[in-house]
């Protein structure tokens, strides 16, 4: 088993000072199924570039720095699956919000019979606005109205691991992440992992879902309303390709 963790980065100046880096570098460095992190910058105009190059990439040896243009967290983490040497991938978010030791649980759910591993939340979003709570409610009735996803309960939370050579089957069949996109200002990309999800199980990949401890992480990256939107849609390219027959 050799791991590729990737971390898909936009802006992170604040979160690298909280020595979130630190954790990943710490966790992974004595571990031999890790071999390697690939930190993916998604265009970023602050720091964070510069202190992973000067501070980082000298400090752990595993690390590697890979630069991309500003086009969504998506792109990002499939420029990182492309390049990962492992033949497994994880992917997490940098915010930590589900803690990286919670990487044993995914790990352990790994399996030729599930290729797939995807960390879940507990419903209650411990710490999360109300908002977005209510937010999330929505999404979920939205999605299984048009998708399904055959009873996944949580498609959303940035912690998952795959199998390489499946997960490259799968990027090639993406219709709504195909080309890529010109993004303005932050962008989750959150329908990436619906669609990435969507194609899985429709190439016949078993997805395990395992619980995973999450902590609400406020970050300036995450816009409520613009990203709902820029999701609903697609959603509905989802579909839309789906009814067209062209997955």
């Amino acid at each position: 088993m050799s791991i590729s963790l990737i971390i898909p980065c936009y802006n992170e100046e604040a979160n690298i000072q909280k020595g979130v880096l630190d954790k990943i570098g710490n966790y992974t460095k004595n571990d031999s199924r890790f071999l390697e992190v690939i930190i993916v910058d998604d265009g970023s105009n602050d720091a964070t570039k510069k202190i992973v190059r000067q501070e980082y990439l000298y400090q752990f040896s595993n690390f590697r720095l890979i630069e991309n243009k500003h086009q969504g967290k998506a792109f990002a983490i499939i420029t990182g699956i492309k390049a990962a040497k492992g033949n497994l991938v994880m992917f997490s978010d940098i915010d930590l919000a589900t803690p990286i030791e919670e990487s044993e649980k995914l790990i352990t759910g790994y399996s030729k019979e599930y290729p797939i591993v995807i960390g879940s939340r507990d419903s209650k979003r411990q710490g999360a606005p109300i908002l977005r709570k209510i937010m999330s409610v929505g999404f979920i009735i939205i999605r299984d109205l048009f998708i399904g996803l055959n009873g996944l309960k949580d498609t959303q939370n940035g912690f998952k691991l795959f199998d390489k050579k499946k997960a490259l089957i799968i990027i090639d069949k993406l219709k709504v992440f195909h080309y890529k996109r010109i993004a303005e200002g932050s962008s989750v990309t959150a329908g990436f992992d619906l669609e990435f999800l969507f194609l899985a199980l429709k190439l016949g990949y078993k997805i395990k879902e395992v619980p995973v401890s999450w902590l609400h992480v406020e970050t300036k990256n995450v816009n409520f309303i613009t990203d709902s939107i820029e999701t609903l849609k697609d959603i509905i390219k989802i579909k839309y390709y789906d009814l067209l027959r062209k997955y």
